[in-house]
């Protein structure tokens, strides 16, 4: 509104200056410059709405010029290298330097306070061992798989096309195949974006159904069953919630919402793409996992598995319960933490719904190894990895292999705008804005892509032979230690209690988790 009366107040300008005689005239600066001013002045004190531009017109404007630039800021001049949310500039700029193939290395020591509370590390060894690139993968796949799948130790998390723009997916696609590791689909569905790269692919099937639904949005087994089988296809994973906004559906504005989006996806133009909070195929944990192995038998044997962010405890008691009793165990858990998120969700679900990624992990490791499943299923960590400390930390807590989203992003040149909602993002990662897109220049970002894996899986690697590991599956609570309060630090393995193996399955439960374990059931979530 405000270009629009400046745009008419020059128009109006223009016309009198003309006729006036030109700009030698008085009245060219008046019109010129007083009388946009004016106009908007009056419009500020009648028309706004805005309690300071209607008190202070014209120069109100100022504040929320400020406000608007304030992001940039504190982004560029205020925060320090290691105080930027949710990623600090450190971690912004490892990711940079390793997708360019820069050196990481770091001059002078650490800008951390060492001695913080959360201040994590882990002991050397002073005789580190070299190891295998064979401990970089890990198979996925229980023993009702008929086709289980090598996965790299860091893969790419759930990120939907929609959510992110053609060339993006491209990008990371390609990166996934040159690096030998998996993308995930996001609940987006299977575009052809994600299938022109030919990388491996997990195809994520959340509420929405995207790609395999009907007309109502039910699932559609014989769509599911034709893309399923594709070769590219390597893992099935159900989407049940996640991070960023736990049990509210996934949502895509339609602002971001194109013609292509719309037939790939099913939906209709116009309007935000909300995905149901919950699935309509199942109510029960019973039910899902008969849906789990419904979508294993129509995928050919393919590992299948779900994601989640953990919430109250006695309905993951309940799968654990259900898996038991129907023998039905799905090949893998994604585990998302409160903290991760790439795309929209509602302020209070990402500031103050869901367990943290630690804590979940340390959770659903004692509910698996407490009923005796745990052999049999993979757990996947995915929630704010960096560096291949990140993927130590997790591993050592109960994760076989991490997936990675906004450090991802990063690799294809994100500069954290946090924009990723608006359709607006300078770097055109998260827009179907085709001009903005175009900035993702694929075949560089790819390679930058491929790169970052690379330097994160060797990073991986060394520290676990630093700590005197020779197996990254060696990894364990005791190698982490943590700053707590009043200048100490404790491992893992004294900060949690682990249960043994079995624990679950008879009368001494560890008395934390007796509770939710009695309330858990496999009838109802």
């Amino acid at each position: 509104m405000v270009r629009t009366i400046f745009y008419i107040s020059a128009i109006v300008a223009v016309v009198v200056v003309s006729a006036a005689g030109g700009i030698a005239h008085p009245l060219f600066w008046l019109f010129i410059v007083v009388l946009p001013l004016v106009l908007l002045g009056l419009y500020d004190i009648f028309l706004s709405g805005h309690n300071v531009l209607i008190n202070y017109p014209v120069i109100g404007h100022l504040r929320y010029a400020f406000e608007f630039i304030s992001p940039n800021i504190r982004q560029y001049f205020i925060e320090t290298n290691s105080s930027g949310r949710p990623f600090n500039r450190l971690q912004r700029d490892l990711v940079t330097e390793r997708a360019e193939g820069k050196p990481d290395a770091l001059a002078f020591g650490t800008q951390y306070d060492v001695n913080e509370v959360g201040y994590h590390r882990a002991n050397h060894s002073l005789a580190p061992k070299v190891v295998s690139e064979a401990e970089s993968r890990v198979m996925v796949g229980g023993p009702a798989c008929a086709k289980p799948y090598s996965a790299s130790r860091l893969n790419i998390s759930a990120m939907s096309f929609g959510a992110l723009s053609a060339n993006a997916i491209l990008a990371l696609n390609n990166g996934a195949r040159l690096g030998g590791f998996a993308h995930n689909t996001g609940e987006g569905g299977l575009s052809p974006y994600h299938k022109a790269g030919g990388g491996d692919l997990i195809w994520q099937i959340g509420t929405g159904h995207f790609g395999c639904r009907t007309s109502d949005g039910r699932f559609d087994p014989t769509q599911f069953g034709e893309k399923a089988v594709l070769d590219q296809v390597k893992m099935i994973e159900i989407k049940l919630s996640q991070g960023a906004k736990p049990a509210h559906g996934g949502v895509l504005p339609a602002a971001k919402i194109t013609p292509e989006i719309a037939e790939i996806r099913g939906i209709p133009m116009g309007v935000d793409c909300i995905s149901p909070p919950a699935h309509t195929e199942f109510s029960t944990p019973r039910g899902l996992l008969e849906f789990v192995q419904q979508l294993r038998e129509l995928s050919g044997g393919k590992p299948v598995g779900f994601k989640l962010c953990i919430g109250r405890r006695k309905e993951f008691m309940g799968i654990c319960k259900a898996m038991m009793e129907t023998g039905i165990k799905p090949d893998f858990i994604t585990v998302d933490g409160a903290e991760g998120g790439t795309g929209a969700a509602p302020i209070e679900y990402s500031d103050r719904l869901g367990m943290p990624i630690l804590e979940g992990l340390v959770f659903v490791q004692n509910c698996l190894v407490g009923c005796g499943l745990r052999d049999d299923i993979k757990v996947i960590a995915s929630a704010k990895t960096v560096s291949g400390f990140d993927m130590v930390l997790k591993i050592a807590l109960g994760a076989d292999l991490v997936n990675a989203a906004r450090t991802m992003m990063f690799s294809l040149g994100c500069i954290q705008a946090l924009r990723c909602h608006l359709n607006t993002c300078p770097t055109g990662i998260a827009t179907q804005d085709p001009g903005r897109a175009r900035a993702v220049d694929v075949e560089l970002r790819q390679t930058h892509v491929a790169n970052y894996h690379r330097a994160t899986i060797k990073s991986l690697l060394e520290i676990v032979g630093a700590i005197g590991l020779s197996d990254v599956d060696h990894l364990g609570p005791r190698h982490i230690y943590r700053r707590v309060a009043d200048q100490t630090e404790k491992n893992y393995a004294e900060i949690y209690d682990f249960v043994p193996p079995g624990n679950f399955l008879g009368n001494d439960i560890h008395g934390y988790y007796k509770p939710h374990w009695d309330l858990a059931s496999v009838d109802t979530f």
